[in-house]
């Protein structure tokens, strides 16, 4: 028998199109040499313009395919994306209490691409006060961290991203993530905070055209470099070059989106031996 490779529990929404959520989330862990398993939170209606409709699974199924998988299978991280509710978020929050020492990192999904919310203020507080506090490394964009801290009532527009990610960190995570995506700015420009400040900062060519996918390719890429034993720096970068080759070679198999190609190596590999 062969050894199992890192295991990844992922607690997150489905997407029918396979752009993002717990789809992308499983195609992500699978291509970084993890096994994936997953808790569906919802079931969505979307595509890769936007989404119609959620449907938030019921908090006790969620407690309940969480705990199956754990009494059976040592996990060596969660990822956190889409969270469906309120009360799935509490329900969450004290499973993963049971874990303090396994990584745990979690996409703030607040909306989609186009804009669809996800997450109102009620959801965000329930976040901060519940899973913030239990969390490794969380990933917003500039525009989610800005939200995130304009929560604790200050006026967002007058705080420069240094100031709402300390904000974040004091709320209990031990890092966060800020990325660029949504920044108007020539180049993407991630950067990794901590309480001391800036940890680490990247650059990255901002590629043409609109992603499905791709906060959810990157957070799903950490808990991978993590489960596989990686410091959080390293981690950071890796799934970082991760995530921008695969939008790189994303492609467009719909009306709306592109979509990030999380097997681009194996294509690669194919075409080698061509």
């Amino acid at each position: 028998m062969s050894e199992a490779p890192p295991i990844v529990l992922v607690f997150a929404a489905t997407d029918p199109s396979g752009g993002a959520g717990v789809q992308a989330d499983v195609l992500t862990l699978a291509a970084m040499g993890c096994h994936p398993v997953s808790v569906i939170t919802g079931l969505t209606v979307q595509d890769t313009i936007g989404v119609e409709a959620v449907m938030p699974i019921e908090p006790d199924w969620v407690a309940d395919q969480a705990r199956c998988v754990l009494e059976d299978m040592p996990v060596a991280a969660f990822k956190l994306g889409v969270l469906a509710s309120i009360e799935n978020i509490a329900a969450i929050a004290e499973v993963v209490s049971d874990y303090p020492d396994v990584p745990l990192v979690l996409d703030p999904v607040l909306a989609s691409g186009r804009g669809d919310e996800f997450a109102g203020d009620d959801v965000i507080a329930a976040m901060r006060e519940m899973l913030f506090p239990q969390t490794t490394v969380l990933t917003p964009n500039v525009v989610e961290a800005r939200r995130i801290a304009a929560s604790e009532g200050d006026e967002s527009d007058e705080l420069d991203q240094n100031t709402y990610a300390q904000r974040i960190v004091r709320l209990g995570c031990q890092y966060v993530l800020i990325t660029g995506t949504h920044a108007n700015t020539p180049k993407v420009v991630n950067t990794l905070y901590n309480q001391n400040g800036v940890v680490r900062s990247d650059s990255w060519d901002r590629l043409v055209g609109a992603y499905h996918g791709s906060g959810c390719t990157l957070a799903a890429a950490i808990a991978a470099t993590l489960a596989n034993g990686l410091a959080m720096e390293d981690a950071v970068r890796d799934a970082q070059e991760f995530t921008w080759q695969s939008l790189k070679q994303g492609f467009r198999p719909g009306m709306g989106q592109h979509i990030p190609d999380r097997m681009f190596w194996a294509r690669d590999n194919e075409d080698d031996k061509d």
